[in-house]
């Protein structure tokens, strides 16, 4: 049953309100560069606008938005994987901070966000919605209706890949798997 278009906008605009920041953080984890990491938040927003007319409210709104989000920013990587052969992480400054405090400390921090990221874009598609589930302070009940594992397969693969991202993080590489 479709949803009617008034209710569809009304989802729309609770979903931007409510998980805006949460959408561009997504965001950032699956793209590096600025210019086309915009296109591809307004690709997120665009299939969760059309997504809303088949919303039947089976799942929480959250999961809803967090599993469409997902699988548009999944379908932009494979995209973008097809079209640039050789995959780049961009060094570029992901969060601008103010003016205010140490220089030096900001810098350091602003790198470790940026390898961070950087790992994280790395990551099998399953892995990073786990992970980047778990960052947004979801529970593995939620990360599982979203994936589709159970929420003790979600565990164990959060305790895995936080390892492997710590191991990668110190050793200060960007590589693959």
């Amino acid at each position: 049953m479709a949803i009617e278009r008034p209710k569809q906008n009304e989802l729309y605009e609770e979903t931007a309100s409510s998980y805006g920041a949460a959408l561009e953080r997504l965001a950032r984890a699956y793209e590096a560069d600025r210019e086309i990491r915009r296109d591809l938040l307004q690709e997120i927003h665009i299939a969760l606008w059309r997504s809303f007319e088949g919303f039947d409210g089976r799942c929480s709104l959250r999961t809803w938005v967090y599993r469409v989000a997902h699988n548009a920013a999944a379908s932009h990587a494979l995209r973008e994987r097809r079209t640039n052969s050789a995959i780049w992480v961009s060094l570029e400054q992901v969060d601008k901070g103010c003016d205010r405090g140490d220089t030096e400390r900001k810098l350091q921090e602003q790198d470790a966000l940026n390898r961070l990221m950087a790992l994280i874009r790395r990551l099998e598609p399953l892995d990073r919605r786990v992970i980047l589930g778990y960052l947004e302070g979801m529970d593995a009940t939620s990360i599982g209706e979203i994936t589709g594992i159970s929420p003790g397969n979600v565990a164990t693969k959060i305790h895995r890949v936080k390892n492997i991202l710590a191991r990668r993080f110190y050793k200060g590489g960007h590589h693959g798997k």
